[in-house]
């Protein structure tokens, strides 16, 4: 009966059929495109609506590198790709400001949870807009706009009959008398037997959980066994759910194989989940009764995921089309992206999916859609492992940390951007060092891919000033552009299947491949004996190095503009983001957001013809070559770093 259920399984063969340029190969084997070309269709087939969905950063401290290894850095690769392939992309995120970590950072530095919110929510805004996160909308929860549509979504639910009030036992601190929030209740799971189980989920096991399901429950706080009290909620029906959660999850066969049975294994024990909690910061429950009420809001995860739906409203907004959202969410000519660390599947997966079916009247109670009509579900949850430094977990309380801002503080965004695409948790727990890093950085970028841009550019600017015309190719000149003009094929299928470390592997290896190409064809060598081969050789170079910037930008934005520049090209290639003040809070302040015009950028995915005769500019080195002594320098910082007094998640 869930006839509105996403419809990714039926679009396997437009993906299939679209990964090159349309032009027809001219009788050199090269790919014909006009530059900047925004089509990459074969005829009857229409660009994708593509909704890159990705996991918000709770804004209680700063943003580590860990962080942005599961959701920041993949959902920019695959998001750049897509636009760059002629999609029409939203990508949407923002602050997580509710919940209770926030509130406990705000009692401890004596300030509102708003003070705790609006200094992180810059902090992380920065940081994110320096590693090139091209967010179409990264906003907050904070807004009016996202309490209205959270609220509006909860109401759909309630109007259908999928959240009910329920009596319960809530948590509270002997000692102090105030309500114990689930995060800060340890325990002993009772499914898993893992020791430091929380009140809301166990991290060893994945399963929610409530407070009274741990076995010899204790406070985080001060290690005194709680007391519990009767308060009165209201409760999402998950049990509803089972059969349309189980029939949308059959149909995701594209899944990450962990993914899909770690979700599937979420349906074997249902059960109803609190929508609401006791606490006094966060979205309140528009009720009567409840909603002036100061100790009751809705649950921080289940207002959160609903951000995704509240930024798409705000940014069709903002740009003065309000209903433009709905391409993204509504109907059948669209696909949807949920980036996220593996700890935050089962909202995605689950409650979300669950919150959505609810909405649309499609669960076991049936109903009708809300005002907003029947939404989408997600087309794939693209969930990572874990990142962890040098052996150990992250963990800024006991200084295991490395914060985005300090990274790019002393190292360029595309060396980070380079080591999570090539060496990431993309599908199993990665550990990051120094010295790893250091040897990437040199050995790949610096010698492999910077190597490459700077021998071509420097040898043909020497002798020829501009890109040369080319004579008469031969087999191995030919080999070349038809490996290079098919990495596009090949690479493209990688990305779009989430593969992204198997596609910025591939793009190196065509690097590589380029190299080798020029240093068997020894140009430098023809200068006085053969100086039309020359050229050819160059400008075959040429060309396979504008075919590499392409197909290493959605990896490395930065130096692709870079590589842009040095080709000679014109105005901007990878689009970066922006940083602008609005206002949407209840006060009327201003606040940051990420956004960007990144529809007017040249990054086409295809290869385009070079031009003779273009000026080439003065070449510079594309990256920096690190000193082997940053490995000792930063081992030594780590030790030396003092805990900080927040433990970001």
């Amino acid at each position: 009966m869930v006839s509105a259920l996403p419809h990714g399984c039926c679009t396997t063969d437009i993906r299939q059929s679209r990964r090159d340029p349309t032009h027809s190969p001219c009788t050199c084997g090269r790919l014909q495109s006009e530059p900047g070309s925004r089509r990459h269709y074969p005829d009857g087939v229409s660009p994708r609506n593509i909704l890159t969905a990705v996991a918000w950063p709770y804004a209680n401290g700063p943003r580590h590198i860990g962080h942005v290894s599961g959701f920041g850095v993949p959902a920019d690769v695959f998001s750049r790709y897509h636009r760059m392939a002629g999609d029409r992309v939203l990508m949407v995120s923002g602050t997580d400001e509710n919940g209770t970590p926030i509130t406990v950072a705000a009692d401890a530095e004596g300030v509102s949870p708003r003070e705790i919110a609006d200094r992180n929510n810059r902090i992380i805004v920065e940081d994110l807009a320096a590693l090139g996160l091209s967010y179409d909308l990264f906003t907050r929860t904070s807004t009016v706009n996202h309490h209205n549509v959270a609220q509006e979504i909860f109401l759909g639910l309630l109007k259908n009959g999928y959240v009910f009030p329920k009596t319960t036992l809530g948590a509270i601190s002997p000692s102090t008398g105030r309500t114990l929030p689930d995060r800060y209740i340890e325990g002993t799971c009772p499914i898993c037997g893992f020791e430091h189980a929380r009140g809301d989920q166990c991290d060893n096991c994945g399963n929610q959980l409530d407070p009274t399901d741990l076995i010899n429950p204790r406070s985080k706080i001060n290690g005194e066994t709680p007391s519990f009290v009767e308060s009165e909620h209201y409760f999402l029906d998950l049990p509803a759910f089972a059969d349309a959660l189980g029939s949308w999850l059959g149909t995701r066969k594209s899944w990450r194989p962990n993914v899909l049975k770690f979700s599937s294994n979420l349906l074997d024990d249902l059960k109803p989940r609190s929508y609401t909690r006791d606490i006094d910061w966060g979205v309140r429950v528009p009720l009567e009764g409840w909603a002036d009420r100061d100790d009751k809001r809705i649950y921080v995860w289940f207002d959160a995921v609903v951000g995704y739906l509240s930024a798409s409203i705000e940014w069709a907004k903002r740009r003065g089309e309000p209903e433009a959202w709905r391409d993204f969410w509504q109907g059948r000519d669209n696909d949807s992206y949920y980036f996220m660390g593996k700890d935050n599947i089962v909202f995605h997966a689950q409650i979300w999916p669950a919150q959505l079916l609810g909405y649309n009247g499609q669960g076991a109670k049936g109903g009708t859609p809300g005002s907003y009509g029947a939404l989408n579900l997600p087309t794939e949850v693209v969930s990572s492992e874990f990142l962890t430094q040098e052996g150990k977990k992250f963990s800024s309380s006991r200084s295991v940390v490395i914060y985005v801002r300090d990274f790019l503080s002393r190292y360029d965004p595309d060396a980070l951007r380079y080591f999570i695409a090539v060496a990431g948790p993309e599908t199993q727990d990665t550990d990051f060092t120094w010295a790893e890093f250091l040897r990437r950085n040199n050995d790949e970028l610096v010698a492999g891919w910077g190597n490459l841009v700077n021998r071509s550019i420097s040898l043909t600017a020497k002798n020829f000033g501009s890109i040369p015309a080319a004579g008469e190719l031969t087999h191995a000149d030919r080999g070349l552009l038809e490996s290079t003009s098919g990495a596009f094929a090949r690479i493209g299928d990688l990305l779009e299947g989430s593969r992204q470390k198997a596609a910025a592997t591939e793009s190196m290896r065509v690097v590589a491949e380029t190299n080798k190409y020029l240093s068997d064809q020894a140009p430098w060598s023809l200068r006085e004996t053969d100086r039309e081969r020359m050229a050819t050789v160059l400008h075959v170079a040429l060309q396979a190095v504008d075919d590499c910037k392409a197909l290493l930008t959605p990896f490395l934005p930065y130096s692709a503009q870079s590589v842009h520049e040095l080709l000679g090209g014109q105005g901007v290639w990878s689009a970066q983001p922006q940083i602008d003040e609005v206002t949407d809070l209840d006060d009327g302040s201003p606040y940051p957001i990420i956004t960007g015009n990144y529809i007017e950028q040249q990054a086409t995915w295809g290869s385009i013809p070079i031009k003779a005769g273009t000026p080439l500019a003065v070449p510079t080195p594309v990256f920096k070559k690190l000193d082997a002594s940053i490995v000792e320098e930063e081992l030594d910082r780590l030790a030396a770093e003092t805990p900080n007094d927040h433990e970001p998640e």
